[in-house]
């Protein structure tokens, strides 16, 4: 499967943004979808993840505030992130893996090109 994600950009604390990754693959539906995230100088770090059936899990510093969905029609997956917060400046990755939700990258054979967002004081 290869993965595609968009929709990171500059905003200001307090706003939101919805980030979008377009996968390939005919057995799309098959994948688990993660998110993760890698601030300058920092390990990446998982953001949030939804098992194919719609079974989603997040890290404690996004609950309440971010929210994965999938699309298996369109073979999206989006993060919608609210109330966003200086500390989430990160790029952010997409990725897949077969089976459970897992919270560690290393589990993830499959990845995405990062998409910066930059959340400004």
């Amino acid at each position: 499967v290869q993965l595609q994600a968009s929709g990171g950009g500059l905003v200001q604390a307090g706003g939101s943004l919805r980030l979008s990754c377009a996968a390939s693959g005919r057995t799309f539906s098959s994948y688990v979808v993660g998110w993760f995230r890698q601030a300058p100088g920092k390990e990446r770090e998982f953001v949030a993840a939804v098992s194919w059936s719609d079974f989603s899990t997040y890290a404690d510093s996004v609950k309440g505030r971010f929210a994965i969905s999938r699309d298996s029609a369109k073979k999206t997956v989006y993060l919608q992130m609210n109330s966003l917060k200086p500390e989430d400046t990160a790029v952010y990755y997409c990725a897949a893996r077969i089976l459970a939700s897992n919270s560690d990258p290393l589990q993830y054979p499959y990845w995405g090109q990062g998409t910066l967002v930059t959340v400004s004081s």
